[in-house]
């Protein structure tokens, strides 16, 4: 996401051509998730376009298209695999990870169609793996299996954060519609490979989304001190300050770990001037 209405004039420039609104958003954050992938594969020209628009080491997690995981569950899907990562492969080393976010029916059972799956992917690609079954976060065993399955293709568990989202009830339109739409699963923060990604879905807020990030900015920092290169997507319900909120946690992170780089400065919103 990077064209976000509640951006547009106020941390992004307004009006902005197509090919320049990802450029701008690269201006707050290095890093997006590919969330558009899930709906249908873009146009390989369209993939192009983001790869003008960003740096060699800005970060894409790409969902893969729902035919893949939700549709046909992993099973017989070579043919819209291939045209994905067809699509997909302008943009080189800024595909970060391909996220695999699997249905909340995807269950312990299904975990050798993961495994599967995962085995046959190309190497040239890191993937990583979100699931929502309760069986997972609930089952110490359904857990081993899963992370047997995703260490053995060099994969990473996504953990979807909305422990601070469901501590009470909601307070805004936003907050209720994603009352019935986010899921309702116990904090993971275990990383199995050196590039753990988290999302994290606060409130609208600000107080509140800062309070319950606090135990991902000491699990980030140990991480980066360990050597690890995380990736962290913050939101809330509806995302009007999620860019600034990223900094702040940047910050929070870079308070605990000084060698961590500097954000880009963000693109001024009105043309710079003498006076």
């Amino acid at each position: 996401m990077w064209t976000h209405r509640s951006w547009q004039g106020r941390l992004l420039a307004h009006p902005l051509a197509p090919q320049e609104r990802l450029r701008h958003y690269a201006g707050w954050c290095d890093a997006v998730e590919g969330n558009t992938t899930f709906y249908a594969t873009p146009a390989r020209e369209t993939v192009a376009s983001w790869a003008r628009q960003t740096d060699p080491d800005f970060r894409f997690v790409l969902k893969l298209p729902k035919v893949i995981t939700h549709d046909r569950r992993l099973t017989d899907v070579d043919d819209p695999l291939r045209a994905f990562l067809a699509a997909i492969e302008p943009l080189g080393p800024r595909a970060h990870a391909l996220w695999i976010q699997l249905p909340g029916s995807f269950s312990p059972s299904d975990v050798p169609t993961l495994s599967r799956f995962l085995g046959r992917l190309p190497r040239s690609h890191r993937y990583a793996v979100e699931v929502r079954h309760p069986a997972f976060f609930d089952d110490p065993r359904a857990a081993r299996l899963l992370e047997e399955a995703l260490t053995a293709a060099a994969a990473e568990w996504v953990p979807f954060d909305t422990t601070a989202f469901f501590a009470s009830p909601p307070t805004s339109d936003a907050e209720r519609e994603a009352w019935t739409r986010k899921p309702r699963v116990p904090l993971r923060s275990l990383a199995l490979t050196d590039r753990p990604i988290v999302r994290y879905l606060g409130r609208d807020d600000t107080t509140r989304t800062v309070e319950g990030w606090q135990r991902w900015v000491d699990v980030t920092a140990t991480w980066l001190r360990e050597g690890r290169s995380p990736t962290m997507f913050v939101h809330t319900p509806d995302n009007a300050d999620a860019p600034v909120l990223a900094r702040r946690f940047h910050d929070e992170v870079r308070a605990r770990v000084p060698r961590l780089d500097a954000l880009p400065e963000p693109i001024p919103v009105e043309p710079l001037t003498l006076f």
